[in-house]
This record gives C-alpha cells, sequence and structure tokens, in this order.
C-alpha cells in the first residue's frame, strides 16, 4: 500500500446518528476498537446542530438510521449535502426496516453513499466506513490540487510579469505563501547584488523584505545545490534553520527549496513550514514555483545587465557639453527610459558650423541596445557632414544614404535647425520628426510644420525653410517621449504642450524644468529637449561673409 493510500484508509471522525441507544452503542464499539473518534446523536436536529457547530471540528463521515424520530435519515442527508461546509461529507445509510430496494433506491437518489441493512456485519460496516473515508479524502485532496494549480498559475504569472525587484519578491513570497495556504520565507540576491530576506506571514498577508547577510544564500544552497544548477528540496531541523536566519517567523521544521538557472548564478531559496508540504504533490507544486521565481528573477538581472550597458553606452554617444556661442543662450534636458522600460535612440547636438550654429535632434525607431548603437553612429556623421559645410537638407539626404546602406530597414526622425551667425534666421530641414516650436517675442507661439521624409527611405528632402526670427526669439526641439501619451491624441498633447509654454518662465533654464516637470513624468521613453533662445542685438562680428 502507498504512503497516500494508507492516509486515506486511516481512522477517522465519524458522525453516528441513530435514536436506538443499543444501536448507536453497538455502532460506536465497532467503530472505536477499528480505531475511528465517534460523535453521537440522538436525532436529526441534534446531529445537524453538531455539524454546525463552529467550535467543534467537522467529521469526515456521517452514520444515519434511515427511521429518525423528527425527520428522516434521508432528509438530513439533503441537508448535509446542501451544505457547502458538509457537501463532501459521505453519508452511509442503516435501517433495519427500510430495506427493500425502492428505500435503497431513494436513499442513493436523495445523496447518500452507500445504504446498508441490519443486521450488520461489523467487517462489512467497517470495510463501508473504511472506502467512504478513502473516496472523500480522494476527492477531497484532487479539489484542493485543483485549487493549488490555479495558485501556482496565478503565482507564476505575476512572478513573470513583475517589472522590478520589489515587484518580483512581493510576488515570489506571495505567491508561495498563497500557493502553500501557510508563511513562507525567501532569500535571493537582488539585481544590484544585495541579498535579500522576504517573509509572509500567510496567504492574504503582505510579504515585508530586508537585507540579509551576505553568506546567507551560499549557506542555503550548500544544504543541496552547491554550485550547481537545478533545483532541490531539503527538510531542515527546526534548530538548524533558526541559526541560519534567527529572525524567521517560520517556527517548527522546514522545507527548503533551492533553485538555480545556471551555474554559479545566484539561486532563489523558499522555505515553508514543513507541516504544509507533507505530500509529493505538495512539494512538486512548490517546485515548480521556485523554479519559475528563479528563470523570473534571472532575466529580471540579464534585463537590468543589458539596460545598464545601453544606458552606459547611450551617454557616451551624447554631447558631454553644449557650445558657447556669443549672443546664443543653450539649455539641453534629457531623460533615459525609465528603469522598467527598454533603453531608447532619442539623441541630440548642438555644433558650430561654418554657416552657423546646428541644433540637431533625433529618434531611432525601436527601443533597444541596436537603437542606441544606430544612435551613436548617426550622431557621429551628422557631426562630419555638418562640418564638411553641408546645408541641412543635404545632411539629410547624406544620412538617409548611409542608414539605408549599413542599416536597412531602420528609420530614423531628425530635425535640423541652423541658426545664421548674426542671429537673424534660422533654417529648418525636419525628416519626420516631431516639429519645433517657436516663441516669438511678442508672446506667440507656433510649430514650424515643414518637413520631409523620415531618414531610411530613400526619398528626396525639400531644401530647409528659412524664418526671419528676432532677439529674444526661443526655439524647442524635443522628441516624442516628452509630450506622446498613449491615451491622447498626439495633435492635443502638441496643443497642451504648446500652452503650458506659454504660461511657463520666459528664462531658458526655468523653462527647461518646467516643462519636464508636468510632461515629463512616469513615462516608458527616452526624453530630449534642445531649447535656443536668443539673446538682444545681433553680433555683427557673426554676419556671414
Amino acid at each position: 500500500m502507498t504512503d497516500t493510500a494508507r492516509v486515506d484508509s486511516a481512522p477517522g471522525t465519524v458522525l453516528v446518528i441513530d435514536d436506538d441507544e443499543t444501536n448507536r452503542y453497538i455502532l460506536t464499539s465497532w467503530l472505536t476498537r477499528a480505531g475511528h473518534t465517534v460523535v453521537g446523536a440522538a436525532d436529526g436536529t441534534e446531529g445537524l446542530a453538531l455539524l454546525a457547530s463552529a467550535g467543534c471540528p467537522l467529521p469526515e463521515a456521517a452514520v444515519i438510521d434511515v427511521q429518525l424520530p423528527d425527520m428522516s435519515g434521508f432528509e438530513v442527508c439533503e441537508r448535509i449535502k446542501a451544505d457547502a461546509r458538509t457537501a463532501y461529507l459521505p453519508v452511509i445509510h442503516v435501517s433495519a426496516v427500510a430495506v427493500n430496494a425502492e428505500d435503497h433506491t431513494e436513499g442513493l437518489s436523495r445523496g447518500a453513499d452507500a445504504y446498508l441493512d441490519q443486521p450488520i456485519d461489523p467487517g462489512e460496516f467497517l470495510a463501508t466506513v473504511t472506502a467512504a473515508l478513502r473516496y472523500a479524502r480522494a476527492r477531497r485532496r484532487a479539489e484542493q490540487l485543483t485549487l493549488r494549480l490555479a495558485a501556482l498559475n496565478r503565482a507564476t504569472l505575476d512572478v513573470y510579469r513583475a517589472v522590478g525587484f520589489h515587484s518580483f519578491s512581493a510576488a515570489a513570497t506571495g505567491g508561495a505563501a498563497s500557493l502553500m495556504s501557510a508563511p513562507a520565507t525567501a532569500v535571493f540576491l537582488s539585481p544590484q547584488g544585495q541579498p535579500v530576506h522576504s517573509h509572509a506571514a500567510g496567504p492574504d498577508a503582505v510579504p515585508l523584505s530586508g537585507p540579509a547577510g551576505a553568506e546567507l544564500l551560499d549557506r542555503l544552497a550548500a544544504f543541496s545545490l552547491g554550485g550547481d544548477p537545478g533545483i532541490e528540496v531539503t527538510a531542515i531541523p527546526h534548530s538548524r534553520w533558526k541559526a541560519l536566519l534567527p529572525l524567521d517567523p517560520i517556527d517548527g521544521d522546514v522545507v527548503l527549496v533551492v533553485a538555480r538557472t545556471k551555474r554559479n548564478r545566484p539561486p532563489v531559496c523558499v522555505a515553508v513550514p514543513a507541516e504544509a508540504a507533507r505530500t509529493t504533490d505538495e512539494r512538486e507544486l512548490l517546485q515548480q514555483l521556485v523554479n519559475a521565481c528563479a528563470l523570473a528573477l534571472e532575466a529580471l538581472r540579464t534585463f537590468n545587465e543589458e539596460h545598464a550597458l545601453a544606458l552606459a553606452l547611450q551617454r557616451t554617444f551624447l554631447p558631454d557639453r553644449l557650445p558657447s556661442v556669443p549672443g546664443v543662450s543653450l539649455a539641453v534636458r534629457y531623460l533615459p527610459a525609465s528603469d522598467n522600460a527598454e533603453i531608447g535612440g532619442d539623441f541630440y547636438e548642438a555644433l558650430e558650423t561654418p554657416d552657423g550654429l546646428l541644433l540637431a535632434i533625433g529618434d531611432v525607431a525601436g527601443h533597444s541596445l541596436v537603437a542606441a548603437t544606430v544612435m551613436g553612429e548617426i550622431r557621429h556623421a551628422l557631426r562630419a557632414y555638418a562640418l564638411e559645410g553641408h546645408p541641412p537638407h543635404h545632411v539629410l539626404e547624406r544620412l538617409d544614404a548611409l542608414l539605408s546602406h549599413t542599416r536597412p530597414g531602420l528609420t530614423v526622425t531628425l530635425c535640423l535647425v541652423l541658426v545664421d551667425p548674426d542671429g537673424s534666421r534660422i533654417h529648418v530641414a525636419n525628416a519626420g520628426h516631431i516639429p519645433p516650436l517657436l516663441l516669438a517675442p511678442d508672446g506667440a507661439a507656433a510649430y514650424l510644420h515643414e518637413h520631409g521624409p523620415l531618414l531610411g527611405l530613400r526619398l528626396p528632402h525639400p531644401p530647409a525653410r528659412v524664418h526671419p526670427v528676432a532677439p529674444d526669439t526661443r526655439v524647442l526641439l524635443f522628441t516624442d517621449g516628452l509630450v506622446e501619451v498613449r491615451t491622447q491624441n498626439l495633435d492635443d498633447s502638441l496643443e497642451a504642450f504648446r500652452s503650458a509654454t506659454l504660461e511657463g518662465p520666459r528664462e531658458l533654464e526655468a523653462l527647461c524644468d518646467a516643462l519636464l516637470g508636468s510632461f515629463g513624468e512616469d513615462k516608458e521613453d527616452d526624453i530630449a529637449l534642445l531649447a535656443l533662445q536668443l539673446d538682444g542685438a545681433p553680433d555683427p562680428s557673426r554676419r556671414p561673409s
């Protein structure tokens, strides 16, 4: 006999409802000698009251006489099966009077699980009780397994969709507590290299986390995996567990599951009370969850590593300073994508050329390390072409040809604004980018909408449009990450941005701060904002020859 079958056939608590004291005594004696615990009742009302009592544990089976003084045993059985708390309870009818086939049919049709005629053979009676217990226990175990599989599915989804270590930690620990219907403790290494001890006091408790000792993960892994990949389950006595984690709230012996996805990578360790993971099914469910946690944390760690690398690379591709040009003020703001988003390809440039000050702002399609790399390539090529003295639209044409040759299928938006040396005009050439916003000294604000095709399409680019400008004119160039909102039409967002510039400070740095504060919060895309102000009268020494 397997361990599960032995547990299912073990003695249990049985409710006996019979108004005949002698008969009730005989049935009770047989059950007691077989190891069962018996709860007796003289009629249906008393028996149902015992089942409804909150202070008493529910029996696992009921033996009910068909002929009772207050109601029939059939009615008692129907009430038991109609109550969600006792619907699982197997009912065995016994009777010395209602013994014909019609009585058997009615009793079984109204919910009974077995029907015995008196006088009853003791062996047959006890075997029937054991069979009823075995069936009820197996059924309850199957129902609990179904519920736990649903809990495992929810917990697995939660750890895989966690977008940061804090949410992962809560999902992993809370998921283990919900899955096992018990307290749960988890220990893992954060992507920043900090050992963390997380604990949930129960399935509905909010997990709490704190730092752990630097050697704790290695000590826990030493119980099973060492430095190898895989997943192992280990039972740890209470005294040894407390020596490892003196402040851990779990009392008693624990079952520890350690999972590692790659050799010598940090493991994920989850522990629950031993009594919550007694069976093979329970331990296998916990193993599946811990394995999912290890995979999710490894993916999160890999993402963070790539994100940090891309961010560092992206910063090296951006200008380390803005040029100092007489008669011109410049300000820039750059915010990379949030920690929960992939890195983007937004970039800006400001450089002095033979034809004046050139401002550029652009965006490489996509969000990845590739986008950051292409951004660097485009920016360096832009500098080379501009310093050769090409006009803005020729710069765009050369960049278009370069991109089509080296990165076929990839597109880039790019807006160029060339300021004449005397500050009297600006030349705008736009390859599909968000239009620049011109703020006139008289308080008017308008977008310069003229533009050509995106880079990478190998289409002709029109010459730059020339706009006369007066002293104190401001020009704002920005990427869509600053104004784009998924639930809002872009035209509405641009109009809100234009209105905000009119209400904002006139000083350039203060205006940039105000706009970033209003439009730059909680965005999942890179944000670049490059601002220009023509200060006072133009400098005659900078007029073109």
